[in-house]
């Protein structure tokens, strides 16, 4: 697997201390709106496969793609029973039966779709799927990788990277003592903007996500987080969890846009000009509102 940003899979969750790019070195270009999934485009996909897999025995397990085509995914899993399709911020795990786990983070390319059998089209080109299980009239696809890997379940348990996430914003009961403990373990002198994104902080927001919740909490995502109030952490929480759980319910994430993509537009709240620009190590760019963020 190849290396991974504070915002792919892992999420900069490599183990050792947090520290921002040292003066003096160039920052990355700055990034595109190119849509990365979030946490609730994940658990969206997790709640549409889990009527589909849940307690079954996948009929047919397909591994089309050259990676993994020498794997022997379908002599592995053949005859045993989905257990669990479970998220976790940005990361999806369908746990086997017999101690075998899949583990899939999409990053910026990959999709999960969800067709009744003999579908006459998916959503993406047969050519670009790397896995299709069959159960239950339906073909769960995944396509374009890039992070898809069978293992142990305790390997899974284990796995370093896995083990540094973050609470997830979806969970249904969420930690927040654990979440602004984590905050707090971060640079002080780090823009929360840029500190949302840490999935060893807080999984499953991304980019769209960090700039509508610190836009419904009124906060100015350049603010270090030393000038930050924990009950104004909390709120960023708090305002953008029940966004992204009801995004999660029904994929509809577009409709709860207020600012993400609208650089130049008036803010809805107060009319100011909304700006955008690169933010963090990874220069992601950030969409706030001078007027009524503070």
């Amino acid at each position: 697997m190849t290396g991974e940003s504070r915002d792919t899979p892992c999420a900069g969750i490599a183990a050792g201390p947090r520290r921002l790019r040292p003066r003096g070195t160039r920052a990355p270009a700055l990034r595109s709106l190119s849509a990365m999934p979030e946490g609730d485009t994940i658990h969206y996909a997790a709640n549409r496969m889990r009527p589909v897999l849940a307690g079954r025995v996948p009929e047919d397990v397909r591994t089309p793609h050259p990676r993994h085509r020498m794997d022997r995914w379908p002599e592995r899993l053949e005859g045993r029973a989905v257990r669990e399709v479970h998220a976790h911020g940005k990361h999806l795990f369908l746990r086997f039966e017999g101690d075998l786990t899949l583990h899939s983070h999409l990053r910026m390319t990959g999709a999960w779709g969800v067709y009744p059998q003999g579908a006459r089209r998916w959503r993406r080109s047969p050519r670009r799927a790397w896995l299709v299980l069959r159960a239950h009239e339906h073909e769960v696809v995944q396509f374009d990788g890039p992070v898809l890997k069978l293992m142990t379940e305790s390997r899974s348990r284990f796995d370093l990277r896995l083990a540094a996430l973050g609470p997830d914003i979806l969970a249904p009961a969420f930690d927040m003592p654990r979440f602004l403990r984590r905050l707090r373990e971060d640079d002080p002198t780090r823009g929360i903007g840029d500190a949302l994104l840490d999935q060893r902080t807080l999984a499953g927001i991304g980019n769209l996500w960090k700039a509508e919740g610190c836009w419904l909490a009124r906060i100015d995502p350049w603010r270090a987080l030393r000038s930050l109030s924990d009950e104004e952490a909390t709120r960023i929480v708090e305002v953008t969890r029940p966004r992204m759980q009801e995004s999660a319910r029904t994929g509809h994430q577009s409709r709860r846009r207020r600012i993400y993509g609208r650089r130049g537009a008036g803010c809805p709240r107060c009319g100011e000009r909304i700006r955008a620009r690169g933010q963090g190590d990874d220069n992601r760019i950030t969409f706030w509102c001078p007027g009524c963020q503070r």
